[in-house]
């Protein structure tokens, strides 16, 4: 867990990044927030980044939990307005965290949240997949997604080619309970809490199905919920050429709640 406090701060942000990365790639975001006067709260989650365990695979998406819920623990020692912000998994992971445990934040950003995949195995691979889970869960296999799939940004395309924790390899048993964490997401939707919720997704989306996110976000029943979609945008919306104007949305409704 990371920690960075700015001088007179009015709220604090918990960041959950997405799958195959890393929280450093965000390092932009950070900085914008912590000039905002937000303190920030992230990490690496399990199996990625600079953890400790072996990367790419997880026993349960319920470690998650357990990492994230350290991270909002945290944010709460401030006595300040708590927002989760999650982007792609990050975004599934805040959904889901929010759904099995009585955690009280102010507002939560969904950027780009993976509540449905573009790029599924075929038949005969995801049955094999079934087996190896109960016999080697841990075996990694290739992910087939490039960064240049994600976003159009050159300078972050070209950075996660040399970049040794950017995830090429993920085991069978992180795939499964990613895909089990999506399809809870919808079964357990009454249970979303009544929190405002912002959705920022991507219109040219090559990983996530935009008609899985926008049907999540039409079945959710809040007081308060808003979505956008970016059309010329690939999935990473935060790293984009315009991610300026993302920028400016998220900071509009932290300001809104806070207000």
């Amino acid at each position: 867990m990371i920690v960075r406090e700015t001088e007179n701060p009015t709220a604090v942000v918990v960041v959950i990044h997405g799958a195959f990365e890393h929280s450093g790639r965000y390092e932009w975001l950070f900085n914008k927030l912590l000039k905002q006067g937000y303190h920030i709260v992230y990490g690496d989650l399990p199996g990625q980044g600079v953890t400790q365990k072996k990367l790419g695979h997880i026993k349960s998406f319920k470690q998650y939990f357990d990492t994230v819920s350290e991270w909002i623990d945290q944010a709460k020692t401030y006595d300040l307005p708590v927002f989760l912000l999650g982007h792609s998994m990050g975004g599934l992971i805040a959904i889901r965290i929010l759904q099995e445990q009585n955690i009280e934040v102010d507002g939560v950003i969904l950027s780009s949240p993976a509540l449905g995949l573009c790029n599924v195995p075929e038949k005969p691979l995801y049955m094999l997949s079934k087996v190896l889970n109960v016999l080697a869960p841990s075996v990694l296999v290739p992910t087939n997604v490039h960064s240049k799939m994600a976003t159009r940004n050159e300078a972050f395309i070209a950075r996660d080619v040399s970049d040794p924790l950017y995830l090429r390899k993920v085991s069978v048993r992180w795939y499964l309970e990613f895909e089990k964490g999506i399809d809870l997401a919808f079964k357990k939707i009454k249970k979303y809490p009544d929190v405002p919720t912002l959705l920022l997704q991507s219109g040219e989306d090559l990983l996530v199905d935009v008609d899985a996110v926008k049907k999540w976000f039409n079945q959710v029943d809040l007081s308060e919920k808003k979505i956008k979609i970016y059309e010329d945008l690939y999935h990473e919306i935060l790293n984009e050429p315009e991610r300026d104007e993302v920028y400016a949305d998220v900071i509009q409704f932290i300001e809104h709640q806070r207000n």
